[in-house]
């Protein structure tokens, strides 16, 4: 049984900063209607949810007549269905309708926010109470797993999705650890910690004189641990974050220790074992539920840059136990991470320098996503908006809406503090004591492109530090507001001028924000607006909350808004694979490539001409009537046109001075990428102020999750031939140039639009087949894919084409 603790019930008196309150909130309508519930007017449909093993076929997950509104996507009603219904299937208690859910979640908040005085009235806490379920069911905002999976159950009410853990030098405290990362896991969240107190390998024990086992081995135990527990019961894989500072004497250790694992699944992956991301072979290598970050300071960046030495210090004593190149240790970093994708990389003098909390203790360690950074033992409870729902039909940002709704998501954000539950006293207190948050947001890459704003340009990185300049200066705004109502937080009297200083640095940052485009500058004036009263009110009142916004990765409840992107992501692809009701995928156009086309003046014969080159080459380049100065609006993280490693890491450093945490973003990188690219990207992120990142080169894992699309055909076909080449007596192939002339024919078969591309060696002779549907359904576009695969080797090895038309033509499939 978990051990959890529970906010006091007098949990709105106990943190009081100024005692002359005011009475509760006015609600006024931002979405709703008086007098219709949210749910009236929507059009309600049954689906059957069924999942499969995508290896096997095996059905894995059934739930038939489920209920959603009818402009809920099929992926985003199998995500909820899956992830977030409570209840056994089968039963009477199992959740069945999305009604269900909302209800379940908003109503405990609702209770909860009239119990501690957050309301003026009982109406104000209906009118709140429709706004939620509104913003909800339309995909406006989402909370984090956590809330779905807890609020409202029988189980204890966390609804934290991030926590940060501490390890002391003893085996009761290491051990303690692993316990209270079980309990964490099994509520749904995740953890990190920093294990720099461990003392290293290098030094000796007290008790015997023998060498301490150092932190790299007790990872091996909490790796171990966190791989036999399923997040949230049996839902999500743990997720965990180990941090090591950079002056650790084991730290070469620590970086090289994911190294050697992926060398292991390579090795066991070409033996024939499963190794993919979840295979049933992958838990028998180590450290592979956690991420690595290096914790660096500037001391060590500054003799990175001088080519100074660094002394790596004892843990027991402090004193430096061996001296190494500073840029050879930055290198072994930039190798580890280029290799696998482990270690990340996090500034810890920039992230002290935007703490909140100084007098309390410093920030050592984050959330496994690096989005979350403050006092030890602490937990955070997310929330993040749908950008793409704030742009209006002009095509411009609805920047007051937008900051009405930042209100709502803070306050429904500080209330669950009031009933939830937590894994540890410690963590408990420190929580209720600091009230920390994180509002953020996800589709920014789509919102981007919609606009017609390059995600690598002045004019997107302009438009996406004022939407986050306002969202935080409101979420600290509506902050100073409760704090008047219901009280500062506890902790704020002892860190008083240090959350004035930092609240002072982000609307400086404000004011620095240069004007680029009109869509910035309309966000940008109300962002001002908003720090002048989030200063006014905070000097009068004080705050309630010490952390108020970061940006998470939004992975499954960017599923469940339907977002085209994640977080502050860009968009990964061009085209993606549609969900259908009735069973199998159809790959469409994202639909945000017709609306940036149409706003940059194209005309919808154009529209449609580009929209259909997209969905046949998965690119841009060479589309009919696209002017290149275009192109930029439609690159993505990987593919033919993807944003430079650079360009994610200006993004980054555009938004961090709004942050009050971290940003959890991966910089994509090619698998041409190089050592010297990857050190050039951690340390232009230290310069230019971002608090932590990490890098991830295309297919430098195994275990990939995300790819930009299936090989090439041309790709297959190559691999296919050599391993038929290596059987003896088989004919010799005759290779295509790597340049080839080729010709492009539309066809109609039985009312089915497509093409079919034919590709010749110098001679005129036919080396190659293509063939492409318009509206093609994943299963028939992998037969046609099959059937140029074996029509492309068999040409290339010396089959005369008259043999094919002999055996295909006239061939005919009616029922």
């Amino acid at each position: 049984m978990s051990v959890t603790t529970n906010a006091p019930t007098t949990d709105a008196q106990a943190f009081v900063h100024n005692t002359l309150h005011q009475p509760g909130l006015v609600i006024e309508r931002l979405y709703t209607t008086p007098g219709q519930h949210p749910y009236d007017g929507v059009n309600w449909e049954r689906r059957d949810v069924v999942q499969t093993n995508w290896k096997s076929g095996e059905v894995v997950f059934e739930q038939r007549g489920v209920e959603y509104p009818d402009f809920w996507s099929v992926n985003a009603s199998t995500i909820v269905t899956t992830k977030y219904f409570r209840g056994a299937l089968g039963t009477e208690q199992r959740e069945w309708s999305l009604k269900q859910l909302i209800d379940r979640v908003v109503l405990t908040y609702v209770r909860a926010g009239k119990v501690h005085g957050y309301f003026r009235t009982d109406a104000d806490s209906q009118v709140f109470e429709h706004e939620l379920t509104y913003m909800l069911l339309h995909q406006v905002f989402s909370f984090n797993s956590p809330v779905w999976f807890n609020v409202g159950t029988t189980a204890p009410q966390q609804v934290s999705a991030c926590f940060i853990l501490s390890v002391d030098d003893t085996m009761e405290s290491i051990l303690n650890w692993y316990r209270e990362e079980g309990f964490i896991f099994k509520g749904g969240s995740g953890a990190g910690l920093n294990l720099s107190r461990i003392r290293s390998s290098k030094e000796l024990l007290k008790s015997s004189g023998g060498t301490a086992s150092g932190p790299v081995s007790f990872m091996r135990g909490a790796d171990a641990s966190a791989g036999t527990i399923k997040s949230g019961g049996a839902t999500r894989r743990a997720a965990k974050m180990v941090v090591l500072d950079v002056d650790h004497p084991d730290i070469e250790e620590f970086i090289e220790t994911k190294v050697r694992e992926e060398e292991k699944i390579r090795v066991l992956r070409d033996a024939g074992f499963d190794m993919d991301l979840g295979g049933r072979d992958i838990s028998s290598v180590q450290y592979q539920n956690a991420n690595n970050s290096v914790r660096v300071s500037d001391l060590f960046m500054n003799a990175v840059e001088n080519g100074e030495p660094f002394g790596l210090t004892a843990r027991t004593d402090g004193r430096v136990i061996e001296t190494v190149d500073a840029k050879q240790l930055f290198r072994t970093m930039s190798e580890a991470a280029w290799a696998c994708a482990d270690p990340g990389i996090q500034y810890d003098d920039t992230i002290n320098d935007w703490h909140t909390n100084p007098e309390t203790g410093r920030i050592n360690a984050s959330n496994p996503c690096s989005e979350y950074m403050s006092l030890d033992n602490s937990s955070c409870n997310l929330a993040s908006l749908n950008l793409l729902t704030f742009l209006k039909d002009d095509d411009t940002f609805d920047a007051p809406r937008f900051a009405r709704a930042v209100e709502f998501v803070i306050t429904a954000m500080d209330i669950s503090i009031c009933f939830a539950d937590f894994p540890t006293e410690a963590i408990g207190d420190t929580t209720r004591r600091y009230r920390q948050l994180g509002v953020g947001y996800a589709n920014l890459g789509a919102l981007l492109m919609a606009t017609g704003l390059p995600y690598d340009s002045d004019g997107g990185r302009a438009f996406a530090a004022s939407i986050t300049s306002l969202m935080t200066g409101t979420a600290y705004k509506r902050s100073a507001e409760l704090a008047g109502i219901v009280g500062a937080y506890e902790g704020y009297s002892r860190n008083e001028e240090g959350h004035k200083r930092v609240m002072r640095k982000h609307a400086a940052a404000n004011d620095n924000v240069r004007n680029v485009t009109s869509l910035d500058g309309d966000v940008l004036r109300l962002a001002n607006k908003e720090w002048e009263a989030c200063l006014k009110l905070g000097e009068k009142h004080g705050w309630r909350n010490a952390q108020a916004s970061v940006l998470a990765p939004t992975g499954t409840i960017g599923f469940m808004m339907d977002c085209d992107t994640t977080g502050i992501e860009p968009d990964f692809s061009l085209v993606k694979f549609k969900k259908l009701v009735g069973g199998g995928s159809m790959q469409i156009v994202n639909q945000t490539i017709p609306r940036a086309l149409r706003r940059m003046g194209y005309t919808e014969e154009t529209v449609e001409a580009i929209v259909e080159y997209i969905g046949q080459h998965g690119h841009v380049i060479d589309a009919p009537g696209l002017k290149q100065e275009h192109y930029s609006v439609f690159d993505t993280a990987m593919g033919v046109r993807c944003i430079s490693p650079l360009g994610h890491v200006r993004m980054m450093a555009a938004v961090q001075p709004f942050i009050s945490g971290a940003i959890s973003k991966t910089v994509n990188m090619p698998e041409s990428a190089t050592v010297d690219e990857v050190e050039d990207i951690y340390f232009q992120a230290w310069k230019l102020g971002v608090k932590a990142l990490a890098i991830y080169r295309d297919n430098c894992k195994v275990g990939q999750p995300l790819s930009d699309g299936a090989k090439k055909v041309d790709e297959i076909v190559e691999a296919t031939a050599d391993a038929i080449a290596s059987i003896a007596g088989q004919p010799i192939r005759r290779r295509l140039p790597k340049s080839r002339p080729s010709r492009t024919t539309s066809f109609s078969v039985a009312g089915a639009e497509g093409y079919m591309t034919a590709g010749s060696y110098d001679d005129g002779a036919l080396g190659e087949l293509f063939l492409k549907l318009g509206k093609q359904g994943s299963t028939l576009a992998g037969v046609m894919d099959a059937f140029s695969i074996a029509i492309s080797i068999a040409l290339q090895y010396g089959v005369p084409l008259e043999a094919f038309v002999s055996k295909f033509v006239n061939m005919r499939f009616e029922p």
